[in-house]
């Protein structure tokens, strides 16, 4: 992506020669009701900071004159009923069912960057080769779009956040990806990789073919093996798959 920007609440003056920020400041709105540097964390000021990364975000997408974006790397998190009681959830995030390749307009978007600011969703948003928004940890927000986007940035400052021209920790491109089948045990409450194999030369199309994506997903991200493809993936491992013992995944990243 030709341009990149990090923007976050904080400003980089108070950063040391490594980067590390110096300054204690909320990073997680799980903080709301604490003193920090004597001050208590409220509500307000919290929605204050959200509101400000989530319209930057759609500034960007409307100076693009781009209207909508695609979901990747979504987690298999489910909303549960404590969530529900929680001071940051909304209802409208009920209305919202975020899976992999779905296509988001721009309400569904301002309603999804917020379930992830506020813990409640993961995922990424983008449009191959036009734009994206990476989250991070400590409240990091990543942007990268195929124009220069100076209104954007403008608004972002205005509304007291800092733009920094900065690669996301999270970008990577086909050339710097892998693609590993990983196997954890069957019945396991919490599932470890057990084991992995890199498999190599296998075309796009045919990954986005067994589990049904987009032409426009890049199939980053982890991705359920089911024993209908059993013989596909045992052409490229020495691992004999055995599905009564394990469960198996294609993991794709950098």
């Amino acid at each position: 992506m030709k341009y990149q920007w990090r923007i976050t609440k904080y400003n980089p003056l108070f950063r040391n020669n490594k980067g590390h920020y110096l300054l204690d400041e909320w990073t997680c709105p799980s903080e709301i009701g604490k003193i920090i540097n004597g001050d208590s964390f409220t509500l307000e000021d919290y929605l204050l900071i959200e509101h400000a990364y989530v319209e930057t975000i759609i500034e960007f997408l409307n100076e693009k004159r781009q209207y909508s974006l695609r979901l990747i790397q979504t987690s298999n998190r489910s909303i549960s009923h404590e969530d529900k009681t929680s001071i940051l959830y909304d209802n409208e995030f009920g209305m919202i069912n975020i899976k992999e390749d779905l296509i988001v307009n721009i309400n569904e978007i301002r309603i999804i960057c917020k379930m992830i600011l506020r813990n409640f969703a993961d995922c990424q948003l983008f449009s191959k080769d036009n734009f994206f928004v990476h989250f991070g940890w400590d409240y990091y927000m990543y942007i990268g779009s195929s124009q220069k986007s100076l209104t954007a940035i403008e608004f972002a400052k205005k509304n007291g956040l800092y733009v920094e021209e900065f690669i996301s920790p999270y970008y990577f491109e086909e050339k710097d990806t892998k693609r590993l089948v990983q196997w954890s045990e069957v019945g396991v409450e919490i599932p470890l990789v057990i084991g992995d194999e890199e498999i190599v030369n296998v075309p796009l199309e045919e990954y986005r073919k067994i589990f049904d994506l987009s032409e426009e997903h890049p199939v980053f991200g982890y991705f359920e093996i089911t024993e209908d493809y059993r013989d596909y993936f045992q052409i490229f491992l020495n691992h004999k798959m055995d599905f009564t013992k394990y469960e198996y995944g294609l993991w794709a990243g950098n």
